[in-house]
C-alpha cells in the first residue's frame, strides 16, 4: 500500500481489525500523516458501530418462557443446569466457542454491508451519469423538433452568407423565424486569429445591429448550432464579424461573411 489505499473497503476492514499485520502497519503509518485517511477511518467506525443496531430484537415466546421457569422450578436446588440442558460449559470453552462461530460470522456480515453500500454508491453513480446522457439526448430531440418546425414555416427566410474581399475564406447559411424568433446558423470559416472570435450579428430593419451569438471556429470546422432571439423583429441582413476574443456589444471589427434578406 503506497500512498494512499487504493481500495476504500481497507479502512472498514482496518476499523474491523480483520487487515494482515503488514497492511495494518502499513496503513498506521500512513495515517500519522493523512488528515483524509483518518477521517476516512473515523467513517469506517462508525458505519460499523452502526451495524450493532442493524439486526432487529427479537423476543421470546411467553410459552417458551413458562417452560422453563417451570423447569427452574421442578428442579432440586444444586441441580438447575440438568434442567436447562445438562452440564454448563466452563467459562472459557464457552466463550471460546461463541467467538469461534460468532466473530467469522459478524465479519462476513460486515464485509457483505461494505460490500453492498460501495455497489449500491457506484450504481447512484452511473444512475447520475445516465441522467446527464438522458438530458443531453432530451435537449437534442427538443432541438430537432424545433428546427423541424422552423424549416417548415412558410414565414421562415433562408439566408446565404457570402464572404468580403480580403477576409478568411468561408459561407454560411441562416434560417430565421421573426414570429418564432428562432435562427439556425450552419457555416464554415477559417479559424479566427490569435485572440479574435467571429459573431453573428442579426442587422434589423429598424435599431441597432444585435448579436445572435459566438462562432467557434476552432480548426476552421463547420459550426451548427440554434438560438433564440426576441420574436417579432424583422431582419434586413445578416453578418459575421471579427471580434475581440469573447465578442462585443456593438460590433466593432471588419465583416467576414454579409448576406442581406432578399
Amino acid at each position: 500500500m503506497n500512498g494512499h489505499p487504493t481500495r476504500e473497503e481497507d479502512f472498514d476492514l482496518f476499523a474491523l481489525g480483520a487487515l494482515d499485520n503488514a497492511e495494518k502497519q502499513t496503513l498506521e503509518a500512513h495515517l500519522a500523516g493523512c488528515s483524509d485517511c483518518v477521517r476516512k477511518v473515523a467513517e469506517a467506525r462508525g458505519r460499523i458501530a452502526l451495524l450493532a443496531f442493524a439486526a432487529p430484537r427479537v423476543e421470546p415466546s411467553p410459552e417458551l418462557k413458562d417452560r422453563l421457569i417451570g423447569q427452574v422450578r421442578a428442579t432440586p436446588r444444586g441441580h438447575a443446569s440438568d434442567a436447562i440442558g445438562g452440564p454448563r460449559p466452563a467459562r472459557g470453552q464457552f466463550g471460546r466457542w461463541w467467538a469461534a462461530v460468532l466473530v467469522p460470522v459478524g465479519v462476513a456480515l460486515v464485509v457483505a454491508s461494505i460490500f453492498l453500500w460501495n455497489e449500491n454508491r457506484r450504481l447512484d453513480q452511473q444512475l447520475a451519469r445516465l441522467r446527464v446522457v438522458l438530458g443531453e439526448q432530451q435537449k437534442q430531440v427538443e432541438q430537432a423538433r424545433a428546427v423541424a418546425t422552423l424549416m417548415a414555416a412558410p414565414d421562415t427566410k433562408v439566408v446565404a452568407l457570402a464572404s468580403m474581399p480580403g477576409m478568411p475564406n468561408g459561407a454560411a447559411r441562416v434560417a430565421y423565424n421573426a414570429h418564432m424568433g428562432i435562427l439556425v446558423y450552419d457555416g464554415q470559416l477559417e479559424s479566427a486569429p490569435a485572440n479574435k472570435s467571429y459573431q453573428l450579428w442579426l442587422v434589423p430593419t429598424k435599431g441597432e445591429p444585435i448579436s445572435a451569438g459566438i462562432i467557434n471556429s476552432a480548426g476552421g470546422g463547420t459550426s451548427y448550432w440554434m438560438t433564440k432571439l426576441a420574436p417579432g423583429i424583422d431582419a434586413k441582413a445578416f453578418a459575421v464579424t471579427l471580434e475581440p476574443a469573447g465578442g462585443r456589444p456593438r460590433p466593432t471589427g471588419p465583416q467576414v461573411l454579409v448576406g442581406p434578406v432578399s
